[in-house]
Protein backbone atom coordinates (compact mmCIF):
# COMPACT_ATOMS: atom_id res chain seq x y z
CA UNK A 1 0.00 0.00 0.00
CA UNK A 2 2.50 2.05 0.66
CA UNK A 3 4.69 1.98 -2.30
CA UNK A 4 1.33 1.92 -4.29
CA UNK A 5 0.55 5.74 -2.84
CA UNK A 6 4.57 7.03 -2.91
CA UNK A 7 4.16 6.03 -6.68
CA UNK A 8 0.65 7.66 -7.36
CA UNK A 9 2.30 10.83 -5.48
CA UNK A 10 5.43 11.29 -7.98
CA UNK A 11 2.68 10.95 -10.38
CA UNK A 12 0.74 13.90 -9.09
CA UNK A 13 4.25 16.32 -8.32
CA UNK A 14 4.71 15.26 -11.85
CA UNK A 15 1.73 16.48 -13.37
CA UNK A 16 1.53 19.51 -11.26
CA UNK A 17 5.29 20.64 -11.99
CA UNK A 18 4.50 19.39 -15.74
CA UNK A 19 1.85 21.30 -16.18
CA UNK A 20 3.30 24.48 -14.92
CA UNK A 21 6.05 24.43 -17.31
CA UNK A 22 3.62 23.03 -19.71
CA UNK A 23 1.72 26.43 -20.24
CA UNK A 24 4.71 28.00 -21.34
CA UNK A 25 5.09 26.94 -24.43
CA UNK A 26 7.66 28.67 -26.63
CA UNK A 27 6.30 29.13 -30.40
CA UNK A 28 9.45 27.75 -31.98
CA UNK A 29 9.20 29.50 -35.10
CA UNK A 30 10.32 32.67 -33.49
CA UNK A 31 12.77 31.44 -31.27
CA UNK A 32 16.33 32.52 -31.88
CA UNK A 33 17.47 29.49 -29.33
CA UNK A 34 15.14 26.77 -30.44
CA UNK A 35 18.40 24.46 -31.70
CA UNK A 36 19.58 25.22 -28.29
CA UNK A 37 16.34 23.83 -25.89
CA UNK A 38 15.88 20.56 -24.67
CA UNK A 39 12.29 20.81 -25.01
CA UNK A 40 9.63 22.71 -26.21
CA UNK A 41 9.43 24.70 -23.47
CA UNK A 42 10.81 28.25 -22.58
CA UNK A 43 9.56 32.12 -22.04
CA UNK A 44 8.98 34.42 -19.13
CA UNK A 45 5.89 32.78 -16.72
CA UNK A 46 8.86 31.22 -14.82
CA UNK A 47 11.36 32.82 -12.44
CA UNK A 48 10.76 36.34 -10.80
CA UNK A 49 12.07 38.28 -8.44
CA UNK A 50 12.63 36.75 -4.56
CA UNK A 51 13.50 37.70 -1.18
CA UNK A 52 15.99 35.14 0.35
CA UNK A 53 18.73 34.96 3.20
CA UNK A 54 22.28 33.77 1.70
CA UNK A 55 24.66 32.15 3.40
CA UNK A 56 26.36 34.68 5.40
CA UNK A 57 22.84 35.48 6.60
CA UNK A 58 22.81 38.47 4.62
CA UNK A 59 18.90 39.18 3.34
CA UNK A 60 19.29 38.99 -0.68
CA UNK A 61 16.99 39.50 -3.65
CA UNK A 62 17.23 37.78 -7.57
CA UNK A 63 19.22 41.12 -8.77
CA UNK A 64 21.77 40.57 -6.02
CA UNK A 65 22.16 36.89 -7.07
CA UNK A 66 21.80 36.31 -10.81
CA UNK A 67 24.23 38.17 -12.04
CA UNK A 68 25.41 35.99 -14.50
CA UNK A 69 24.11 33.10 -16.19
CA UNK A 70 22.77 30.74 -13.44
CA UNK A 71 21.82 27.37 -12.59
CA UNK A 72 19.23 27.66 -10.49
CA UNK A 73 17.84 24.20 -8.05
CA UNK A 74 15.13 24.02 -5.26
CA UNK A 75 15.95 20.94 -3.04
CA UNK A 76 16.97 20.80 0.92
CA UNK A 77 20.45 19.84 2.47
CA UNK A 78 18.53 16.59 4.36
CA UNK A 79 17.61 15.37 1.41
CA UNK A 80 18.98 11.63 1.26
CA UNK A 81 20.17 11.18 -1.94
CA UNK A 82 18.48 13.19 -4.96
CA UNK A 83 20.03 16.94 -3.95
CA UNK A 84 22.98 15.62 -3.40
CA UNK A 85 23.75 14.24 -6.92
CA UNK A 86 21.65 16.17 -8.56
CA UNK A 87 23.86 19.57 -7.74
CA UNK A 88 26.91 17.34 -7.88
CA UNK A 89 25.68 17.02 -11.68
CA UNK A 90 24.93 20.95 -11.66
CA UNK A 91 28.60 21.79 -10.36
CA UNK A 92 30.21 19.61 -12.64
CA UNK A 93 28.28 21.34 -15.66
CA UNK A 94 29.77 24.61 -14.18
CA UNK A 95 33.16 23.06 -14.40
CA UNK A 96 33.12 22.12 -18.16
CA UNK A 97 31.33 25.40 -18.91
CA UNK A 98 34.21 26.92 -17.44
CA UNK A 99 37.14 25.04 -19.36
CA UNK A 100 35.22 26.52 -22.78
CA UNK A 101 35.14 29.69 -21.66
CA UNK A 102 31.71 30.36 -19.49
CA UNK A 103 31.10 31.70 -16.52
CA UNK A 104 28.18 30.11 -14.77
CA UNK A 105 26.78 30.24 -11.02
CA UNK A 106 25.41 27.25 -9.41
CA UNK A 107 22.42 28.31 -7.09
CA UNK A 108 20.87 26.15 -4.40
CA UNK A 109 17.83 27.18 -2.78
CA UNK A 110 16.34 25.76 0.39
CA UNK A 111 12.62 24.67 0.93
CA UNK A 112 13.11 23.56 4.04
CA UNK A 113 13.87 26.82 6.10
CA UNK A 114 13.27 25.23 9.73
CA UNK A 115 16.62 23.00 9.31
CA UNK A 116 18.29 25.05 6.15
CA UNK A 117 20.05 28.05 8.24
CA UNK A 118 22.63 29.74 6.55
CA UNK A 119 25.35 28.27 8.47
CA UNK A 120 23.85 24.97 7.33
CA UNK A 121 23.33 25.74 3.64
CA UNK A 122 26.96 26.72 4.06
CA UNK A 123 28.77 23.48 4.64
CA UNK A 124 26.55 22.29 1.87
CA UNK A 125 27.45 24.35 -0.63
CA UNK A 126 31.31 24.56 0.41
CA UNK A 127 31.33 20.66 -0.32
CA UNK A 128 29.55 20.83 -3.78
CA UNK A 129 31.41 23.78 -5.57
CA UNK A 130 33.02 26.90 -4.47
CA UNK A 131 30.75 29.13 -6.76
CA UNK A 132 27.71 27.71 -5.08
CA UNK A 133 25.22 30.09 -3.49
CA UNK A 134 23.20 28.62 -1.24
CA UNK A 135 19.79 30.59 -0.49
CA UNK A 136 17.01 30.02 2.94
CA UNK A 137 14.61 32.27 4.13
CA UNK A 138 11.32 32.31 6.22
CA UNK A 139 9.07 30.23 5.02
CA UNK A 140 7.34 32.85 3.69
CA UNK A 141 10.04 33.61 1.38
CA UNK A 142 10.64 30.73 0.45
CA UNK A 143 6.77 29.82 -1.01
CA UNK A 144 7.03 33.07 -2.92
CA UNK A 145 10.40 32.28 -4.12
CA UNK A 146 8.90 28.90 -5.00
CA UNK A 147 5.96 30.20 -6.69
CA UNK A 148 7.61 32.16 -8.78
CA UNK A 149 9.40 29.04 -10.33
CA UNK A 150 6.68 27.32 -10.35
CA UNK A 151 8.04 24.60 -8.54
CA UNK A 152 6.66 21.61 -5.55
CA UNK A 153 7.56 21.53 -2.39
CA UNK A 154 5.35 19.40 0.50
CA UNK A 155 7.01 18.41 4.23
CA UNK A 156 6.18 15.25 5.17
CA UNK A 157 4.36 14.65 8.58
CA UNK A 158 6.96 12.31 10.37
CA UNK A 159 6.47 13.89 13.83
CA UNK A 160 10.00 14.36 14.34
CA UNK A 161 13.10 16.42 13.40
CA UNK A 162 14.01 13.51 10.31
CA UNK A 163 11.23 14.54 8.20
CA UNK A 164 12.00 14.42 4.67
CA UNK A 165 10.64 16.88 1.78
CA UNK A 166 8.54 16.35 -1.59
CA UNK A 167 10.15 18.53 -4.12
CA UNK A 168 10.10 19.05 -8.01
CA UNK A 169 13.67 18.47 -8.99
CA UNK A 170 14.19 20.43 -12.06
CA UNK A 171 17.51 22.94 -12.62
CA UNK A 172 16.55 26.25 -14.46
CA UNK A 173 18.84 28.06 -16.57
CA UNK A 174 18.31 32.13 -15.52
CA UNK A 175 20.46 34.26 -17.95
CA UNK A 176 20.56 37.82 -17.14
CA UNK A 177 18.32 40.53 -19.32
CA UNK A 178 16.51 37.00 -20.35
CA UNK A 179 15.36 35.21 -17.38
CA UNK A 180 14.38 31.96 -17.94
CA UNK A 181 15.89 30.32 -20.67
CA UNK A 182 15.47 26.68 -20.56
CA UNK A 183 14.87 23.39 -17.92
CA UNK A 184 16.90 20.64 -16.89
CA UNK A 185 15.15 17.32 -15.79
CA UNK A 186 17.32 14.57 -13.45
CA UNK A 187 18.11 12.50 -16.70
CA UNK A 188 19.84 15.29 -18.26
CA UNK A 189 23.96 14.15 -17.59
CA UNK A 190 26.80 17.44 -17.07
CA UNK A 191 27.91 17.08 -20.16
CA UNK A 192 24.51 17.90 -22.15
CA UNK A 193 23.59 20.56 -19.63
CA UNK A 194 26.64 22.21 -20.74
CA UNK A 195 26.40 22.09 -24.05
CA UNK A 196 22.90 23.08 -23.67
CA UNK A 197 24.13 26.43 -21.75
CA UNK A 198 27.28 26.66 -24.37
CA UNK A 199 24.93 26.88 -26.70
CA UNK A 200 22.66 29.52 -25.07
CA UNK A 201 25.59 31.93 -23.93
CA UNK A 202 27.68 31.20 -27.61
CA UNK A 203 24.44 32.92 -29.68
CA UNK A 204 24.77 35.94 -27.10
CA UNK A 205 22.28 35.25 -24.59
CA UNK A 206 23.69 37.26 -21.41
CA UNK A 207 26.97 38.24 -23.32
CA UNK A 208 29.01 36.35 -20.48
CA UNK A 209 31.92 34.76 -22.09
CA UNK A 210 35.31 34.57 -20.35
Amino acid sequence: MSKTIAILAAAAVAGLVGGSLGYVYWNKGSDDFAECRGGQVGGGAVGGPFTLINEAGETVTDADVLTKPSLVYFGYTFCPDVCPFDNARNADAVDILEERGFDVTPVFISVDPDRDTPEVLADFTENLHPKMIGLTGTPEQVKAASQAYKTYFKKQDSGDEFYLVDHSTFTYLMIPGMGFADFFRREDTADQMADRVACFLSKGAGSQQN
